[in-house]
């Protein structure tokens, strides 16, 4: 087993991982089915036979509650199991942040444009564009800190769930397969 994880992986708002492994996808899918029922008291999820949902049992229920997403392929380089492993909130909340960022983005674009535009052509009607665009930067720098405050809430959850997609492929490759009684 190999895992390949690099720096930038600890910035980013969805860390990344893979894992390289002899197992095939099927192996890897009914095992880690198995392996979920195994740890059901900690665990929930979904699972089919190119991706799982995975998410931390717990009382407390926060916006950017983390849940694991892994997806299976074969690496044709390595001619072995690629499982890739993506830490973060579910997507409907990812989708939401990105959602903000993109419209205070566009929106701090226009303003600072009609801003500029004002003041090349000595105009006074926009002279709510240059509060507009604090404004907006503002509302991208609270939207930044909202993502962190979550991720920085949900690592411990994070790191629990890095421990079962570690865990359950380290298990299953020390698993030795009873041979049958020929006898």
């Amino acid at each position: 087993m190999k895992i390949e994880e690099t720096v930038i992986d600890h910035i980013r708002s969805r860390p990344r991982f893979k894992i390289f492994t002899d197992i095939t996808r099927d192996e890897y899918t009914v095992y880690l089915k198995g392996f979920l029922k195994e740890n059901a008291d900690l665990y929930e999820g979904n699972i089919n036979n190119e991706a799982a949902i995975i998410t931390v049992k717990s009382e407390q229920d926060h916006y950017w509650k983390p849940c694991l997403a892994l997806r299976t392929e074969i690496d044709p380089d390595e001619n072995k199991t690629l499982v890739r492993g993506i830490f973060g909130p579910t997507s409907a909340v990812w989708t939401f942040f990105m959602f903000l960022n993109f419209i205070f983005g566009i929106l701090w674009m226009i303003a600072i444009t009609l801003w500029y535009v004002e003041k090349q052509i000595k105009s006074t009607e926009f002279t709510w564009s240059l509060t507009f665009s604090f404004v907006m930067l503002a509302c991208l720098a609270l939207t930044f800190f909202a993502a962190r405050i979550g991720k920085f809430r949900a690592k411990k959850e994070m790191k629990q769930l890095r421990n079962f997609a570690e865990d359950s492929i380290r298990k299953f490759e020390n698993y030795q397969i009873p041979e049958a009684d020929v006898s």
